[in-house]
């Protein structure tokens, strides 16, 4: 009898917010792999992004043991989730059940994953292009969220990674548009933070943008903003921010 049966909830739109959101807002995370030696689990911290379908990006040296794992044995699994204050069991997890894929320099996937790490992690810039450096996608084949006491899900890929059209525009329209924004309209990203994700602070910048949303950092803290319903293209962007800002402004003058 699998007593797990009576743990694990029956998956729901919450759940799969939740998921998304932790996977967006990670900035680091505990990779676990299998020492290619022993077949022992190995662990350690690395630095996160995602691709504009969600999928966890890590840039990782060639002289660390967990890439000599991943190399080896791509199967691994990636926790996410910060512990905030308090009992740090309390709080939102998810375990990523993943296959490491290398990506090859001069490709396309590896120019895109790049840039939007670098956007992210914007120190890494000082070694990303070293020989012995390597960026990885880590496909998410299935992963388990804990979203705080008695409440532990199962997750597909397809509800962590979905499927938007609007990302292959974005492909190329995402920059020029970060760009723009984090130049000229700084206090609109403030307000998008302060009304969509209850942040709080000036100086936030945009870092990335994907057909469901963007996302925002500050310092060290990420937040992730969900649009109402994901882009049906890339053109609808530049509206549906401008919407957003007003609508933003309106709730925080409520708020005063």
């Amino acid at each position: 009898m699998d007593d797990r049966k009576g743990v694990i909830r029956e998956t729901d739109a919450e759940a799969i917010r939740l998921g998304r959101t932790l996977v967006r807002r990670a900035r680091y995370g505990a990779l676990a792999a299998l020492e290619p030696r022993t077949g022992a689990p190995l662990a350690s911290r690395v630095a996160v992004a995602t691709d504009l379908d969600g999928t966890p990006l890590i840039l990782v040296s060639a002289l660390s043991e967990h890439t000599g794992a991943i190399t080896a044995d791509p199967r691994c699994s990636l926790l996410l989730g910060e512990p905030g204050k308090g009992d740090p069991l309390a709080h939102p997890r998810i375990s990523l059940h993943c296959r490491a894929e290398r990506l090859e320099p001069g490709s396309d996937a590896r120019g895109g994953a790049e840039r939007r790490y670098l956007n992210r992690h914007a120190k890494a810039k000082l070694y990303a292009g070293f020989a012995d450096f390597a960026f990885f996608r880590l496909a998410v084949q299935r992963a388990s969220l804990n979203g705080g006491f008695g409440k532990a899900y199962q997750l597909g890929r397809d509800e962590l990674v979905p499927e938007f059209a609007a990302n292959a525009e974005l492909a190329t329209a995402e920059q020029p548009a970060l760009d723009h924004m984090n130049s000229d309209h700084r206090d609109a990203l403030d307000v998008y933070a302060r009304a969509f994700a209850g942040a709080e602070g000036d100086g936030w910048i945009m870092t990335g943008i994907d057909a469901e949303g963007f996302d925002l950092v500050r310092g060290e803290d990420a937040q992730r903003v969900f649009f109402d319903a994901p882009l049906a293209g890339a053109a609808a962007l530049r509206q549906t921010l401008v919407g957003m800002a007003v609508e933003g402004r309106k709730r925080l003058g409520h708020i005063r």
